[in-house]
């Protein structure tokens, strides 16, 4: 009775024959299977370089990488220890903060064939010049002190992190072509292998 006034009608869907049966699929086609990740790792980035050489070549390295961080660290050490007692010196340090972001976005602003900016003046050159003067007006205004003990506060722990940071380009061996004489036709090799590398 239960089928009393229904019209049974064959199934239009084909029974899979494919070695997917029985995973379960979605509208392209695809398996579960298809869209597996590679499975998590947890990579520490800090490690202990193997010798000097090689931490001198990390600070090199991630003082070029990080020179941006490491930079607004100091700042806001500086910029915090100033801020009880040396109004003015605050105030100028902020005023040369404002030079070295208008030249740096006058730097980018022009375009890469105007000589004069990105050939002739370096801007490691005027950044280099501007941090002098900034040291200079803190000294001037009686902010010497406060200069001397960020620098050694902050100076320490950026080398630090410099020394035992590994970033995922660093490349440490070198393979190749070369017979050992420091010629040309060596390659590096990257620290972490590519192929392994979650996406």
């Amino acid at each position: 009775m239960a089928t009393h006034g229904t019209i049974q009608r064959p199934s239009t869907v084909a029974t899979p024959t494919t070695p997917t049966a029985g995973r379960p699929e979605d509208s392209t086609g695809k398996t579960l299977d298809d869209f597996r990740r590679p499975e998590f790792r947890l990579v520490c980035p800090l490690s202990i370089p193997s010798s000097p050489e090689a931490a001198s070549l990390r600070i090199i390295q991630n003082l070029a990488h990080f020179a941006l961080y490491y930079t607004h660290f100091v700042w806001i050490v500086l910029f915090i220890t100033l801020v009880p007692q040396r109004k003015v010196s605050l105030i100028l340090l902020v005023i040369m903060t404002y030079v070295a972001s208008l030249y740096l976005l006058l730097l980018r602003a022009c375009p890469a064939n105007f000589h004069l900016l990105h050939k002739i003046i370096d801007k490691r050159i005027v950044l280099g010049l501007i941090v002098m003067a900034t040291m200079i007006e803190l000294i001037a205004t009686e902010a010497g002190l406060h200069l001397v003990i960020t620098l050694a506060a902050t100076v320490p722990l950026v080398l630090t992190h410099a020394v035992f940071w590994v970033r995922n380009d660093f490349c440490v061996e070198k393979w190749g072509g070369g017979n050992g004489g420091g010629g040309g036709g060596e390659e590096s090799v990257p620290l972490v292998d590519e192929s392994t590398e979650i996406v």
